[in-house]
Protein backbone atom coordinates (compact mmCIF):
# COMPACT_ATOMS: atom_id res chain seq x y z
CA UNK A 1 0.00 0.00 0.00
CA UNK A 2 2.45 2.40 1.10
CA UNK A 3 4.35 1.28 -2.27
CA UNK A 4 1.41 2.25 -4.42
CA UNK A 5 1.45 5.51 -3.09
CA UNK A 6 5.00 6.33 -3.12
CA UNK A 7 4.28 5.27 -7.09
CA UNK A 8 0.99 7.87 -7.15
CA UNK A 9 3.40 10.50 -5.85
CA UNK A 10 6.49 10.10 -7.93
CA UNK A 11 4.01 10.11 -10.57
CA UNK A 12 2.27 12.96 -9.68
CA UNK A 13 5.59 15.09 -9.33
CA UNK A 14 6.83 13.63 -12.62
CA UNK A 15 3.76 14.86 -14.33
CA UNK A 16 3.92 18.71 -12.15
CA UNK A 17 7.54 19.02 -13.56
CA UNK A 18 6.42 17.66 -16.91
CA UNK A 19 3.92 20.05 -17.50
CA UNK A 20 6.14 22.84 -15.84
CA UNK A 21 8.90 22.43 -18.75
CA UNK A 22 6.46 22.60 -21.20
CA UNK A 23 4.60 25.61 -20.73
CA UNK A 24 6.40 29.39 -21.19
CA UNK A 25 8.38 27.81 -24.86
CA UNK A 26 9.95 29.98 -26.68
CA UNK A 27 8.80 30.62 -29.75
CA UNK A 28 10.82 30.58 -32.74
CA UNK A 29 11.22 34.72 -32.67
CA UNK A 30 12.79 34.54 -29.05
CA UNK A 31 14.97 31.88 -29.85
CA UNK A 32 16.79 33.96 -32.68
CA UNK A 33 16.01 37.02 -30.64
CA UNK A 34 18.66 35.40 -27.93
CA UNK A 35 20.83 34.02 -29.98
CA UNK A 36 21.36 36.91 -31.48
CA UNK A 37 21.97 38.79 -28.65
CA UNK A 38 25.14 37.19 -27.87
CA UNK A 39 26.05 35.94 -31.28
CA UNK A 40 26.57 39.39 -32.92
CA UNK A 41 28.46 41.03 -29.92
CA UNK A 42 31.14 38.15 -30.11
CA UNK A 43 30.98 39.36 -34.11
CA UNK A 44 31.21 42.58 -33.16
CA UNK A 45 34.13 42.20 -31.48
CA UNK A 46 36.00 39.94 -33.47
CA UNK A 47 35.61 41.51 -37.16
CA UNK A 48 35.12 45.29 -35.56
CA UNK A 49 36.59 45.81 -32.51
CA UNK A 50 39.56 43.72 -32.61
CA UNK A 51 40.94 45.07 -36.09
CA UNK A 52 40.50 48.49 -35.21
CA UNK A 53 41.86 48.75 -31.71
CA UNK A 54 45.05 45.93 -31.84
CA UNK A 55 47.24 48.91 -33.51
CA UNK A 56 46.63 50.90 -30.49
CA UNK A 57 46.97 47.87 -28.07
CA UNK A 58 50.63 47.26 -26.40
CA UNK A 59 49.82 44.02 -25.92
CA UNK A 60 50.45 40.55 -28.07
CA UNK A 61 47.31 40.98 -30.64
CA UNK A 62 46.06 37.16 -29.32
CA UNK A 63 46.13 37.96 -26.02
CA UNK A 64 44.21 41.26 -26.43
CA UNK A 65 41.39 39.21 -29.12
CA UNK A 66 41.39 36.68 -25.68
CA UNK A 67 40.67 39.79 -23.83
CA UNK A 68 37.76 40.74 -26.26
CA UNK A 69 36.01 37.02 -26.29
CA UNK A 70 36.75 36.99 -22.59
CA UNK A 71 34.19 40.76 -22.84
CA UNK A 72 31.60 38.58 -25.13
CA UNK A 73 31.26 35.87 -22.35
CA UNK A 74 30.83 38.26 -19.66
CA UNK A 75 27.89 39.84 -21.90
CA UNK A 76 26.35 36.50 -22.37
CA UNK A 77 26.08 36.03 -18.59
CA UNK A 78 24.45 39.21 -18.01
CA UNK A 79 22.06 38.59 -20.99
CA UNK A 80 21.07 35.25 -18.88
CA UNK A 81 20.54 36.65 -15.85
CA UNK A 82 18.56 39.51 -16.99
CA UNK A 83 16.51 36.56 -18.89
CA UNK A 84 16.19 34.76 -15.56
CA UNK A 85 15.16 37.52 -13.54
CA UNK A 86 12.43 38.86 -16.37
CA UNK A 87 11.07 34.81 -16.26
CA UNK A 88 11.14 34.24 -12.77
CA UNK A 89 11.57 37.54 -10.94
CA UNK A 90 14.06 36.21 -8.78
CA UNK A 91 17.84 35.34 -9.07
CA UNK A 92 17.59 32.96 -6.24
CA UNK A 93 19.95 29.68 -6.75
CA UNK A 94 16.83 27.34 -6.02
CA UNK A 95 14.96 29.00 -8.85
CA UNK A 96 18.09 28.94 -11.35
CA UNK A 97 19.18 25.56 -10.71
CA UNK A 98 15.65 24.32 -11.62
CA UNK A 99 15.03 26.49 -14.31
CA UNK A 100 18.64 26.21 -15.94
CA UNK A 101 18.59 22.07 -15.30
CA UNK A 102 21.64 22.32 -12.81
CA UNK A 103 20.94 19.18 -11.18
CA UNK A 104 21.35 15.44 -11.24
CA UNK A 105 20.87 13.65 -14.20
CA UNK A 106 16.83 12.05 -14.43
CA UNK A 107 16.24 8.71 -15.71
CA UNK A 108 13.64 9.38 -19.07
CA UNK A 109 11.10 7.06 -18.07
CA UNK A 110 10.84 7.31 -14.21
CA UNK A 111 12.54 11.60 -13.98
CA UNK A 112 13.97 10.28 -10.86
CA UNK A 113 17.82 11.20 -10.54
CA UNK A 114 20.02 8.94 -10.76
CA UNK A 115 24.13 9.42 -10.63
CA UNK A 116 25.20 6.49 -12.68
CA UNK A 117 23.88 8.13 -16.04
CA UNK A 118 26.92 10.43 -15.75
CA UNK A 119 28.64 7.30 -17.17
CA UNK A 120 26.78 8.35 -20.58
CA UNK A 121 29.95 11.31 -20.15
CA UNK A 122 32.06 8.39 -21.54
CA UNK A 123 30.25 7.95 -25.19
CA UNK A 124 29.34 11.54 -25.58
CA UNK A 125 33.09 12.28 -24.71
CA UNK A 126 34.75 9.87 -27.17
CA UNK A 127 32.12 11.43 -29.91
CA UNK A 128 33.62 14.37 -29.03
CA UNK A 129 36.85 14.23 -29.05
CA UNK A 130 36.31 12.17 -32.21
CA UNK A 131 35.22 15.68 -33.66
CA UNK A 132 38.11 17.87 -31.63
CA UNK A 133 41.16 15.72 -32.68
CA UNK A 134 39.96 13.59 -35.58
CA UNK A 135 37.45 14.36 -38.02
CA UNK A 136 36.88 18.01 -37.43
CA UNK A 137 38.97 19.64 -40.03
CA UNK A 138 37.66 17.23 -42.80
CA UNK A 139 34.01 18.41 -41.64
CA UNK A 140 35.25 22.10 -41.56
CA UNK A 141 37.55 22.19 -44.69
CA UNK A 142 34.39 23.16 -47.11
CA UNK A 143 34.74 26.55 -45.49
CA UNK A 144 38.07 27.00 -46.40
CA UNK A 145 36.97 25.86 -50.08
CA UNK A 146 34.41 28.25 -50.38
CA UNK A 147 34.93 31.41 -48.24
CA UNK A 148 39.29 31.64 -48.21
CA UNK A 149 39.06 35.01 -46.63
CA UNK A 150 37.39 33.79 -43.33
CA UNK A 151 40.48 31.49 -42.72
CA UNK A 152 41.70 32.57 -38.91
CA UNK A 153 44.43 35.09 -39.00
CA UNK A 154 47.51 34.81 -37.44
CA UNK A 155 47.04 37.56 -35.33
CA UNK A 156 44.84 35.69 -33.41
CA UNK A 157 46.82 32.72 -33.28
CA UNK A 158 47.11 31.18 -29.22
CA UNK A 159 49.80 29.54 -29.68
CA UNK A 160 51.64 33.60 -29.22
CA UNK A 161 50.79 33.21 -25.36
CA UNK A 162 53.37 29.82 -25.83
CA UNK A 163 56.13 32.33 -24.97
CA UNK A 164 59.17 32.94 -22.73
CA UNK A 165 57.99 36.42 -21.91
CA UNK A 166 55.25 34.58 -19.90
CA UNK A 167 57.48 32.35 -17.94
CA UNK A 168 56.54 33.11 -14.11
CA UNK A 169 53.95 34.92 -14.94
CA UNK A 170 50.71 33.83 -12.58
CA UNK A 171 48.44 36.48 -13.30
CA UNK A 172 47.96 34.86 -16.38
CA UNK A 173 46.43 31.81 -15.22
CA UNK A 174 44.03 34.05 -13.60
CA UNK A 175 43.35 35.45 -16.73
CA UNK A 176 42.39 31.78 -18.39
CA UNK A 177 40.32 30.98 -14.87
CA UNK A 178 37.94 33.43 -15.58
CA UNK A 179 37.53 32.78 -19.09
CA UNK A 180 37.19 29.01 -18.24
CA UNK A 181 34.43 30.02 -15.67
CA UNK A 182 32.72 32.41 -18.32
CA UNK A 183 33.06 30.14 -21.37
CA UNK A 184 32.36 26.15 -19.67
CA UNK A 185 29.91 27.97 -17.31
CA UNK A 186 28.43 31.36 -16.59
CA UNK A 187 28.67 32.44 -20.56
CA UNK A 188 27.86 29.40 -23.66
CA UNK A 189 26.62 26.84 -21.19
CA UNK A 190 24.34 28.69 -18.97
CA UNK A 191 23.06 30.91 -21.83
CA UNK A 192 22.91 27.57 -24.78
CA UNK A 193 22.41 24.79 -22.47
CA UNK A 194 20.57 26.35 -19.51
CA UNK A 195 18.45 29.11 -20.82
CA UNK A 196 17.57 27.95 -24.46
CA UNK A 197 17.43 24.23 -24.55
CA UNK A 198 15.07 23.57 -22.32
CA UNK A 199 12.68 25.85 -23.80
CA UNK A 200 13.22 24.67 -27.43
CA UNK A 201 10.68 21.73 -27.57
CA UNK A 202 7.77 24.13 -28.05
CA UNK A 203 8.73 24.93 -31.68
CA UNK A 204 11.74 21.82 -32.43
CA UNK A 205 9.84 19.37 -30.21
CA UNK A 206 12.07 15.83 -29.59
CA UNK A 207 14.29 17.37 -31.54
CA UNK A 208 15.33 20.35 -29.76
CA UNK A 209 18.59 19.26 -28.75
CA UNK A 210 19.90 19.16 -32.72
CA UNK A 211 18.27 22.78 -33.27
CA UNK A 212 20.35 23.92 -30.01
CA UNK A 213 23.37 22.18 -31.49
CA UNK A 214 23.01 24.18 -34.81
CA UNK A 215 22.30 27.07 -33.02
CA UNK A 216 25.64 26.92 -31.04
CA UNK A 217 27.33 26.48 -34.38
CA UNK A 218 26.16 29.26 -36.05
CA UNK A 219 26.96 31.22 -32.86
CA UNK A 220 30.72 30.98 -33.78
CA UNK A 221 30.15 33.40 -36.57
CA UNK A 222 33.44 34.73 -34.43
CA UNK A 223 34.82 31.86 -35.66
CA UNK A 224 33.33 31.09 -38.81
CA UNK A 225 35.87 28.64 -40.23
CA UNK A 226 35.08 25.96 -37.41
CA UNK A 227 31.23 26.40 -37.62
CA UNK A 228 30.38 22.50 -39.50
CA UNK A 229 32.77 20.77 -36.51
CA UNK A 230 30.96 23.32 -33.41
CA UNK A 231 27.44 22.30 -34.75
CA UNK A 232 28.04 18.36 -35.01
CA UNK A 233 30.35 18.82 -31.67
CA UNK A 234 28.03 19.95 -30.00
CA UNK A 235 25.82 17.62 -30.69
CA UNK A 236 27.58 15.07 -27.45
CA UNK A 237 26.54 18.45 -25.57
CA UNK A 238 22.91 19.12 -26.39
CA UNK A 239 21.91 15.33 -26.37
CA UNK A 240 23.01 14.33 -22.88
CA UNK A 241 21.62 17.60 -21.69
CA UNK A 242 18.27 17.32 -22.86
CA UNK A 243 17.78 13.60 -22.77
CA UNK A 244 19.14 13.62 -19.34
CA UNK A 245 17.72 17.11 -18.08
CA UNK A 246 20.87 18.52 -16.44
CA UNK A 247 23.19 20.96 -18.05
CA UNK A 248 25.86 18.92 -15.87
CA UNK A 249 26.38 16.76 -18.77
CA UNK A 250 27.15 19.16 -21.12
CA UNK A 251 29.11 21.48 -18.48
CA UNK A 252 31.57 18.84 -17.96
CA UNK A 253 32.20 17.83 -21.50
CA UNK A 254 32.63 21.31 -22.93
CA UNK A 255 35.03 21.67 -19.39
CA UNK A 256 37.55 19.10 -20.23
CA UNK A 257 38.45 21.66 -23.19
CA UNK A 258 39.21 23.79 -20.53
CA UNK A 259 41.09 21.44 -18.06
CA UNK A 260 43.71 21.09 -21.40
CA UNK A 261 44.24 24.91 -21.82
CA UNK A 262 44.90 24.92 -17.93
CA UNK A 263 47.71 22.42 -18.47
CA UNK A 264 48.67 24.15 -21.23
CA UNK A 265 49.03 27.74 -19.96
CA UNK A 266 50.79 26.33 -16.55
CA UNK A 267 53.24 24.56 -18.63
CA UNK A 268 54.51 27.84 -20.15
CA UNK A 269 54.27 29.36 -16.40
CA UNK A 270 56.24 27.16 -15.42
CA UNK A 271 58.90 27.14 -18.22
CA UNK A 272 58.39 23.79 -19.05
CA UNK A 273 56.83 24.76 -22.87
CA UNK A 274 59.04 24.94 -25.62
Amino acid sequence: MTTDILSQQEIQERTVRTQAEQTGQYTLWQILGIWALVALPMALLAWVVFPTIVPYIPLLPGFTFLLLMIAGLGWQFIVSLVIIYRELGTLRWGAIRQRTWLQTPRDPKTGQANLRLFWWLVPCGLFAGLIGWGIGSYLDAPIAWLFPALQPSKLIDPSQLISSEFQGQWWLLGVFVVLSILNYFLGEEFLFRGILLPKMQGVFGKYGWVANAVLFGLYHLHKPWAIPSNIVGSLALTWPSSRFRSNWMAIILHGVEGIVQMVIVLGVILGLMP
